[in-house]
């Protein structure tokens, strides 16, 4: 599994797990939990959660599928803006950490900018960082000009990126790759998933490569070095075709089929969110 370093030199899996939609039927959480647990055997040890998910159910079938393997699991979880005050983002941890079945989550996130001040919600992730509660801290759906607001000491940013979302090519993503920032691709398959793999780009590439669009997809996401993605699967069938994009390298001729159809941006454009 080839790796992305955060800012402080830690590595970390450059293909990890998403969980949205998990835990919203908890009839279907054991097999959530079952296909996360698999996807650590596979290598993919970073799991990216939030409170807001399921209203916490989420966090709870991590904690399911990380028992007795917590040392191998990177969790990634997020805290929403309404609870990023200075007590809010402390007692919104806490909830998180109980869920979570855990003492320290790896990274915590801001979901998305609300209307409290940056620099309130990040002196609250660093008294949770010092009282060991969290080890890095990071920000999620922040476009270029709010990370430069931000204080020194952010892990990464997560954003919507996919072949058909690539706004973040013009200046957010070389941004962050010259502030030695990662950025956390979320849905990497794009808002509607049955759109994106019919891609005829996508579907003559992955023939090349013996593969599926959605591996391609995948492993296209994360070309650049300095993006880790996290695709959800909720069953170990897809599980397995979301490992194997880990290992596959496009070329310059398949790269530029995808661009053909999927074109980079030529200007800068709004940060795109789901």
């Amino acid at each position: 599994m080839r790796t992305v370093a955060l800012p402080d030199g830690e590595t970390v899996p450059a293909l990890g797990q998403g969980t949205w939609y998990m835990g919203e039927r908890g009839g279907n959480a054991a097999r959530e939990a079952d296909a996360l647990r698999l996807g650590v055997d596979l290598g993919m040890t970073l799991i990216d959660t939030a409170e807001m998910y399921a209203n916490g159910g989420a966090e709870e079938v991590v904690a399911r599928a990380v028992t007795g393997i917590r040392d191998k699991v990177f969790i990634v979880s997020k805290v929403l803006p309404q609870n990023a005050s200075r007590s809010g983002v402390a007692s919104a941890c806490e909830r998180s950490l109980k869920r979570l079945k855990t003492d320290m989550i790896d990274l915590y996130l801001l979901h998305w900018r609300g209307g409290y001040d940056l620099a309130e919600t990040v002196g609250a992730f660093e008294v949770l960082k010092a009282a060991g509660k969290i080890r890095h801290w990071g920000v999620s759906n922040f476009d270029t000009d709010d990370m430069e607001e931000l204080p020194d000491g952010c892990a990464a940013n997560q954003v919507l990126y996919h072949p058909d979302s690539r706004g973040i090519e013009f200046d957010l993503l070389p941004w962050c790759a010259r502030n030695g920032i990662p950025i956390m691709a979320y849905s990497p398959l794009g808002h509607h998933v049955s759109k994106l793999l019919s891609s005829s780009a996508l579907q003559a590439v992955a023939r090349r490569h013996g593969t599926t669009s959605a591996a391609v997809a995948i492993a296209w996401s994360l070309r650049s070095g300095n993006v880790i993605s996290i695709p959800k699967a909720a069953d170990q069938a897809h599980v397995r075709e979301n490992a194997r994009a880990g290992s596959i390298e496009l070329s310059a001729d398949d790269l530029a089929a995808i661009d053909a159809m999927h074109r980079p941006p030529k200007r800068k454009q709004p940060l795109d969110l789901l």
